[in-house]
């Protein structure tokens, strides 16, 4: 059962008062049915915890701790429960653009409110049942991220291929009105929820500030694996720079009435429509990183800083970077800027063109192991390669596609250091320097 208890930790509270294959009830009379209720009813000092052994004989325990110390329990999953699979059909789904051969849980689509709150993932709301929207509510359970895409009622069950979405804006009010925060994402798609249906979102959803916090309008991503799907075009340069226009505008007019812009365009617009990247100031507190708003310029932001204040040496060792077509120039930009203090720098940088999913796609965390390899065999690399670590599975060393650090490093004959973000650890890495900086060291 999904409330069974997997380990009980040494500084547990319950250490000798629950046991491995126990059940968790109820804490205060509240029945526990996942993480949220476990979090959130464990918080109080004095608790009366309910457990169940295998046999079904229940018994009451009664724990003494510390506001918010944690109860020290491991269940069976995370969640306490089966994470929640996304019930729409959108238009635009990545997903469902995905070529076959990837591994199973590349293919599983969430939509799991509880997994918002936690890790930050971005959920429609169609999967929201009346228990769950009421407890966001109650346990003021906020932030969360919510795909939103477009308001109007008829234009959003059409874009989600679910007529449940037609409610989502009803829904984003009960919960603005509840006192939720939320951050908000528009996938926008050229002819669809462009043009004046972007307008009238926007216009909706400021009306919710500050509740709706920020949004990120992104640009639909294509592979070229769209078959038997709903035939979409991406953005060119004019319609790039035309959906920017229509953002950047109504973002001014947010900032003079909220103090905020509410509205952020992603980094790939600008580079679409052939624009530079705004100044640092005009992300404000940078809330929409994720989405790739800002990233570019967090990155020049924070490297220029660490250029200023970094007093050692280059270790004149020579590397390559390598990173999706998309920013490719911005990095060859600052590596030209180290070069200009250091001299001693020798360095490269290569723009991975991606065949795997077509070459529409050209940001750096859908680049493949297979592409990698391919485009850089045989190029004068030095004796690291750099890249993203956003290349490579959560914490582990292995590419999108499977194809591991170790096989990249043995067809290529150099050491792959994967950096972690930011403008600091990108110049670390270029002086030679990886503490703290890269999953791993480089080799001899």
């Amino acid at each position: 059962m999904s409330s069974v208890i997997a380990k009980i930790e040494k500084h547990s509270p319950l250490l000798h008062k629950a046991r491995v294959g126990d059940r968790l009830v109820s804490i205060n009379g509240r029945r526990i049915e996942d993480v949220l209720d476990y979090k959130f009813f464990s918080y109080d000092k004095r608790l009366e915890v309910v457990l169940e052994d295998a046999s079904g004989k229940r018994h009451t325990v009664t724990v003494r701790k510390h506001a918010a110390e944690d109860l020290g329990l491991d269940f069976e999953t995370y969640l306490m429960d089966k994470a929640r699979a996304c019930r729409n059909h959108c238009v635009f789904c990545f997903i469902d653009q995905l070529p076959p051969g990837l591994r199973k849980s590349l293919y599983f689509k969430d939509d799991d409110a509880r997994l918002s709150f936690l890790t930050g993932n971005y959920i429609t709301l169609t999967n929201l049942s009346e228990r769950e929207l009421q407890r966001i509510i109650d346990l003021r359970i906020s932030p969360i991220n919510v795909s939103v895409h477009a308001t109007d009622p008829e234009l959003r069950a059409r874009l989600l291929g679910n007529p449940d979405a037609a409610r989502g804006y009803a829904l984003l009010k009960r919960l603005a009105g509840g006192g939720i925060t939320m951050n908000c994402q528009i996938v926008c798609c050229p002819g669809l929820n462009d043009g004046a249906a972007l307008s009238q979102t926007m216009r909706e959803l400021a009306a919710l500030y500050p509740q709706v916090s920020s949004v990120s309008v992104v640009p639909v991503g294509l592979t070229k694996f769209r078959r038997q799907l709903r035939a979409l075009r991406p953005f060119d340069r004019a319609g790039a720079a035309e959906t920017l226009d229509r953002i950047d505008a109504f973002g001014d007019r947010c900032l003079q009435k909220y103090g905020s812009r509410i509205f952020f365009a992603s980094d790939e617009f600008y580079l679409s429509a052939e624009r530079a990247i705004p100044a640092d100031d005009y992300y404000e507190d940078y809330a929409q990183l994720e989405n790739g708003v800002g990233l570019l310029r967090l990155l020049e932001t924070e490297f220029l800083s660490a250029l200023e204040y970094e007093s050692g040496k280059s270790d004149g060792v020579p590397f390559s970077i390598a990173t999706g077509v998309s920013a490719a120039p911005f990095l060859s930009k600052l590596l030209v800027t180290a070069v200009r203090k250091y001299g001693k720098i020798d360095g490269r940088v290569y723009a991975i063109v991606n065949e795997f999913f077509g070459h529409t796609i050209n940001v750096a965390g859908l680049v493949t192991g297979r592409d990698l390899i391919a485009q850089l065999r045989g190029k004068p690399l030095g004796r690291r390669l750099l890249i993203p670590r956003c290349m490579l599975r959560e914490g582990e060393g292995v590419f999108l596609d499977d194809v591991t650090v170790a096989q990249a490093e043995a067809e290529l004959g150099v050491a792959l250091i994967p950096i972690a973000s930011g403008g600091g650890a990108l110049l670390s890495a270029m002086l030679g320097r990886f503490s703290g900086s890269a999953i791993r060291q480089p080799k001899a």
